[in-house]
């Protein structure tokens, strides 16, 4: 992110109306561009939603808890959370 001098790229009209809010303040204006959600480039979200959905199935089978716990080395209050979330 770079500072560009709103007197050099905006119209005149624009910038007076701007000025009538932010006179010499900075102001911070967003991308257009919508942002992704966390993980749908690498695979990450998918990954986790599969691996889920695999060890409620396996509690629903039969699975302790304690074992799914051992099985994906994750603490038993994560797995909790997976199943009961």
């Amino acid at each position: 992110m770079r500072y560009q001098n709103a007197a050099e790229i905006l119209p005149e009209r624009l910038l007076k109306e701007l000025q009538t809010y932010l006179d010499g303040e900075l102001l911070y204006v967003p991308r257009a561009s919508t942002k992704k959600d966390w993980g749908a480039d690498s695979g990450s979200r998918a990954f986790y939603r599969e691996r889920n959905q695999e060890i409620r199935r396996l509690y629903r089978e039969g699975v302790s808890m304690e074992t799914l716990a051992k099985r994906y080395r994750l603490a038993e209050s994560t797995i909790k959370k997976i199943i009961y979330g």
